[in-house]
């Protein structure tokens, strides 16, 4: 994997006229409703700052990076990449392609959580994986103080930016539709936390299967979102600034 500059044109145009998905990337039949918030200041102000800043000077050994894309991993893992639309909750496009990547165990477990969850009637649908540092530093300063526990501290870095965590949920495999949950995905509200006692029974029920069998394979959910996952190791690696353009994935 190698990089080159960040252009701001090339993050620019994606923001102005949305991104263009990748064949692999197959939305849900019907587009979900999303959460959205009101900027602090405009995403177009903020992205040249996000851009132009640098990430947190890491020290000690790390693992090399070996992103892997998941779309090409298992015809059953979907994705609905918010980040590379408008439905999200910035509510402008934020990635200039619509990929996923993980670091290889990680997306191996993947696979295997798929193929457990496959047996249950469910398939998995990401909406996010690897994520460059410049959008957890626009994330952080495009939300509301009071919102910052729904997003990562820039100055530590994101567990995303390591290419270790993903945010996901469930598909139905029979009708290839996503199933609802107690929250929207990226909602800012206590209906995110993973033991939100509301929502319907069958919505806990699809939420909390989705935990065991991610816990079965080595990830952990996070504390305030039930669709976020860290894989275990994540500390060996650094964090990354990388557009996806600029990966070149091994075999």
């Amino acid at each position: 994997m190698h990089a080159r500059p960040l252009p701001i044109r090339i993050l620019a145009l994606a923001l102005c006229a949305g991104a263009t998905a990748f064949a692999h990337a197959r939305e849900p039949a019907a587009p979900a409703a999303y959460f959205h918030i009101e900027p602090v200041r405009p995403v177009a102000e903020l992205l040249p700052i996000a851009l132009a800043a640098k990430p947190p000077v890491e020290r000690g050994e790390f693992r090399a990076p070996d992103l892997v894309e998941l779309a090409g991993l298992d015809p059953r893992i979907h994705l609905d990449i918010r980040y590379a639309s408008s439905r999200n909750f910035l509510g402008t496009p934020l990635y200039s392609e619509a990929r996923a990547f993980l670091q290889r165990p990680a997306a191996e477990a993947l696979v295997r959580v798929g193929d457990a969850l496959a047996r249950d009637g469910y398939g998995l649908l990401v909406h996010d994986a690897y994520r460059p540092w410049y959008v957890t530093r626009l994330f952080w300063d495009a939300t509301p103080a009071d919102k910052h526990d729904f997003v990562a501290d820039p100055d530590k870095g994101s567990r995303h930016n390591r290419g270790c965590a993903v945010d996901l949920t469930l598909y139905d495999l029979a009708s290839g539709e996503a199933v609802e949950m107690p929250s929207l995905y990226d909602e800012m509200t206590e209906r995110a936390y993973p033991g939100y006692a509301g929502g319907t029974a069958t919505q806990r029920a699809r939420r909390d299967l989705l935990r065991r069998r991610m816990e079965a394979e080595g990830f952990s959910v996070y504390a305030t979102e039930w669709w976020h996952f860290d894989y275990r190791g994540w500390r060996a690696y650094a964090i990354q600034n990388v557009r996806f353009e600029d990966i070149t994935p091994r075999p």
